[in-house]
């Protein structure tokens, strides 16, 4: 009778095969690093100043986008959507987009095709490398400013640098900012020009960090010049090409400066992107709510396309 009224008593099992019958289940502790207090501290001004810098201008835009600010200062009150629907309304802001990506794309894809060629060159060990890379880096180290109004005088009809060469070679003059056909173009062969060689470095500097062992063994398997370069060292240099385009998709999206030196979105709005349109609606029209759900839409789009850039960045990564 005692042995029946007994409580039955843990028993244990076989070593690995978990908590005995009857033992209640352990709750596992979270180990905090002991370091993590004392970074917090540190981090907190960093923190705050992203807060500041950051969070408080785009919460103010979006406020803006919803209501109905004046050039005056005035706000006559809350709009809700209204201005998003004039956006989506208006053919001006399609076209702006329609031209935002078109030089997205042929400036992103033709950068990136260009500075591999020329990054493979400086990865090179050859006498006065480092001269070479050091001249190759000017045009993405001057201002924009400055880049746009040189361009602004090589491309003059009558005057300028690239006419004259044309005619030396036979072929007609280009009207190259007056054209709307030619202008999207013209541009886009200036941001080409200036950073090319932005890409090439980094590019150059994955290059020279590839291992060596899967180039020998496909040298081994029988592979040779393009075969290597295309099966082996493209998808090595993944991951470097995916960094490399996303830090100019975010400068490629926003563009302005340059445009607005060389064209101020003409002729014909046919380099008006979206920046250039909103730049223009809130200081030339005066319409700075509107102007501000320019720039939000623009923000989103920012967004998306760098969002993108990440997830294939981290598939490359896996």
């Amino acid at each position: 009778m005692g042995d029946l009224m007994t409580k039955p008593s843990a028993t244990p099992g076989p070593v690995g095969a978990g908590p005995a019958v009857g033992t209640p289940p352990r709750r596992r502790r979270r180990r905090v690093d002991p370091t993590a207090r004392g970074v917090l501290p540190f981090a907190l001004p960093a923190v705050l100043a992203t807060a500041v810098l950051v969070l408080v201008p785009i919460g103010y835009t979006i406020w803006l986008s919803v209501s109905d600010r004046q050039a005056d200062g005035t706000n006559s009150g809350f709009l809700g959507l209204a201005n998003y629907a004039e956006m989506f309304d208006s053919p001006q802001f399609w076209s702006s987009l329609k031209i935002t990506l078109f030089l997205f794309v042929v400036c992103l894809l033709l950068e990136t095709v260009l500075g591999l060629a020329l990054g493979y060159v400086m990865s090179l060990d050859v006498p006065g490398q480092r001269i070479f890379q050091g001249m190759m880096l000017i045009p993405a180290i001057t201002a924009s400013v400055a880049v746009g109004l040189v361009w602004l005088l090589i491309m003059d009809p009558t005057l300028g640098a690239a006419n004259q060469i044309l005619g030396a070679v036979g072929i007609d003059p280009v009207v190259w900012l007056g054209d709307p056909d030619v202008a999207p173009w013209a541009i886009a062969l200036v941001d080409i020009w200036q950073w090319t060689p932005f890409m090439a470095l980094i590019i150059s500097a994955g290059i020279r960090s590839l291992p060596e062992e899967p180039f020998e063994a496909a040298a081994l398997d029988g592979a040779s010049g393009w075969r290597l370069a295309w099966n082996v060292g493209l998808p090595l240099l993944r991951p470097v090409l995916t960094v490399a385009m996303l830090l100019r998709t975010v400068d490629l999206v926003r563009f302005f400066d340059t445009i607005y030196i060389m064209t101020q979105g003409g002729p014909v709005n046919s380099t008006n992107t979206l920046n250039v349109y909103g730049y223009n609606a809130g200081f030339v029209d005066n319409q700075p709510s509107y102007a501000a759900t320019l720039q939000i839409a623009l923000l989103a789009l920012v967004i998306m396309i760098a969002g993108l850039f990440t997830w294939f960045r981290q598939r490359a990564a896996r």
